[in-house]
């Protein structure tokens, strides 16, 4: 869009010079007080063509049109008390020198468009009074090409720091999700690592209790177990590869939380300091354990945001089973961020969480002060 912005702005730019150049060549044609007039013409391309080439050329443009005011001065002295073009070139060629962002050059500008104005004043024997306030006019000209290029540049500087800053945050933004990928790629490799070691301990105990003819049923079983074994193996393997050097692999078998134990997180909040109020409505249904790790990881988050701006007010938590899906409901009335995890990493994560099983999530500022966060999750999860 800035690219688009640029490229008009550029042809907005060749075609005012274009008409500054045929409106010059208009005024010295017709003129009456032009004296050699095929040179004033040639002059008058020199005064004003040369402006198209000012992006390329911030500083030896704008000398060309002082040389070719210069010449048209000495060489027809009648055509610069007459023509207008002239002056208006003087003064668009000292707004042009205040841009330039190096100072020693836009100075030295500066004094080529005084330098100029001086000597066309005396090739006209124009009185000194005239020469003052010509200098006075091409100077505010000049501190306002100064004004204009400072701003300018800052709003560049701006544009460039604002685009750095939205890198920077798509950059966090993708790295938290990835992140909270992995962590949960990890709770779900547990999940599946401990039901699949449950599965091979219970199918090598069916195949010991078999009777010694039941070849097919033993084969089948040893089958399975051998299976379930080689799945493990790989699953640590990949474990191994996903988890950091601070974790602890030995708890790959290790149950991961449900809903069952948020009596027991609402306790350590409690002791944190945030008052905690747990209501649970509806018969807990049997939930697969990566729906129940994941709205469980939910309380979590909504509790910890809770406990990080709520700023000492009271938290409510509210499970709901209904029909074939699992209402969460993590409520505040506090006076902290409203938006509760000030970086969004913890939203990411819910997010991230509620997706996998194709549930709903809704956050926000709640009516009367506080933070609501409402979290849906189907009891079975969706492939």
């Amino acid at each position: 869009m800035d690219a688009v912005i640029d490229r008009i702005r550029a042809r907005a730019f060749e075609a005012l010079v274009l008409t500054f150049t045929v409106a010059s060549v208009i005024e010295a044609a017709l003129s009456q007080h032009v004296e050699n007039r095929p040179f004033v013409i040639l002059l008058a391309l020199g005064w004003s063509l040369p402006f198209i080439f000012r992006g390329w050329q911030p500083l030896w443009a704008p000398l060309v049109v002082c040389v070719a005011l210069a010449v048209v001065a000495v060489v027809d002295s009648a055509a610069t008390n007459s023509l207008t073009m002239p002056f208006v070139a003087a003064l668009a060629v000292a707004v042009s020198f205040g841009l330039i962002t190096d100072r020693r050059q836009a100075i030295a500008g500066w004094s080529a468009v005084i330098a100029t104005a001086a000597l066309v004043d005396n090739q006209t024997s124009a009185p000194f009074s005239d020469f003052f306030w010509t200098a006075l006019i091409l100077t505010l000209a000049w501190f306002f090409g100064v004004a204009l290029g400072t701003r300018t540049e800052q709003a560049r500087e701006l544009r460039v720091r604002v685009e750095a800053a939205e890198r920077e945050r798509a950059f966090a933004a993708e790295r938290a999700t990835a992140e909270e990928r992995a962590r949960i790629a990890r709770e779900l490799h547990d999940v599946v690592a401990h039901s699949v070691s449950v599965m091979v301990v219970q199918a090598s105990g069916v195949r010991r209790l078999l009777k010694d003819e039941q070849h097919r049923e033993r084969d089948a079983l040893l089958s399975v177990e051998q299976i379930g074994r080689q799945a493990l193996t790989e699953m640590r393997r990949m474990l191994g590869v996903m988890r950091t050097a601070e974790e602890q692999p030995a708890a790959a078998l290790t149950p991961q939380p449900g809903l069952q134990h948020l009596e027991r997180l609402v306790a350590q909040v409690q002791e944190a300091g945030l008052p905690v109020t747990l209501r649970v409505e509806g018969k807990r249904p049997e939930l697969s354990p990566g729906v129940d790790l994941s709205a469980y990881r939910i309380v979590q988050e909504g509790l910890t945001n809770a406990l990080k701006h709520s700023k000492g007010a009271h938290a409510e938590v509210i499970v709901r089973y209904v029909d074939t899906s699992v209402q969460l409901e993590i409520v505040d009335d506090g006076t902290g961020s409203p938006n509760g995890d000030t970086n969004g990493h913890g939203l990411v994560g819910m997010r991230e969480r509620v997706a996998l099983y194709g549930g709903t999530l809704e956050a926000g500022p709640r009516d009367g002060g506080g933070f609501i966060l409402r979290a849906e999750l189907p009891v079975e999860a969706r492939g």
